[in-house]
């Protein structure tokens, strides 16, 4: 779907023009949350079955979806868990009832770009999906939070060709969602350098983001795991306990 980008009164860039799936089983969540998105400029589809869910992210192919953890049919992990290892990278809000941060880490474990816990304000989650789209669009000129300065990134074994969005360790594709791709390319443009924890979150999840304080770690763990998984353990990212992180050998 064609997108524009426009300049709100923050001086914010608001990617309009999406289209984004919502799943969610209470009604009247999804409807209030189905009527903000739309208000900015988006193609919004609701369903509040977790089969459903599934059939439409697929048929579909959104640029973003909305996904409850609590659903009929299926519960949000397994279709987050299902999407992301058939390779389907499409960014994914979780909303969650559930206030223990366990729960919440295991959405990201399972390939979330970012969870909201309910009750929330639907200009939140508009904020949220904001700040998402910002950092996977392709066409936003340069304002998303990860700029492609340059088309191919390489430390070693590791290549990561930036406007493809394709990751290799030598031969070997590896599947990161949008958010550990826009990760490792933050810390690869900057190898042996620290990267302060308010730093990583400025660039790469936006100025509005407000995840609880693991969030961050749990994208890099994740990112690491599959990198390491194909490097035969080797590891290239680092924590500065107290600071942030440091990508280069290990």
């Amino acid at each position: 779907m064609t997108s524009s980008v426009t300049s709100g009164a923050t001086g914010s860039t608001v990617i309009s023009g999406k289209s984004i799936l919502i799943v969610e089983d209470d009604e009247h969540t999804a409807e209030i949350s189905r009527l903000y998105l739309a208000r900015d400029g988006h193609d919004v589809t609701v369903t509040h079955n977790g089969i459903e869910g599934l059939k439409l992210v697929q048929d579909l192919n959104p640029d973003l979806m909305v996904l409850d953890i609590m659903l009929p049919g299926m519960d949000g992990m397994e279709i987050c868990r299902r999407l992301r290892a058939a390779g389907n990278k499409v960014p994914v809000i979780m909303l969650t009832a559930r206030v223990d941060e366990a729960d919440k880490l295991t959405g990201l474990d399972y390939g979330a770009d970012d969870y909201m816990t309910k009750p929330f304000s639907p200009r939140e989650l508009a904020a949220r999906v904001r700040a998402v789209l910002r950092r996977t669009d392709d066409s936003s000129g340069g304002s998303s939070a990860v700029e492609e300065e340059r088309d191919v990134l390489t430390y070693g074994d590791l290549t990561v060709i930036v406007e493809a969005r394709v990751v290799k360790v030598g031969d070997t594709s590896v599947k990161l969602t949008p958010t550990e791709f826009n990760l490792l390319v933050h810390f690869m443009r900057a190898p042996g350098q620290v990267h302060p924890r308010e730093r990583i979150i400025e660039r790469v999840f936006g100025y509005d983001f407000e995840g609880f304080d693991r969030t961050l770690d749990t994208h890099v763990s994740n990112l690491r795991r599959k990198i390491e998984l194909e490097t035969g353990g080797q590891r290239f990212i680092s924590t500065i306990y107290g600071v942030g992180y440091r990508f280069g050998d290990v």
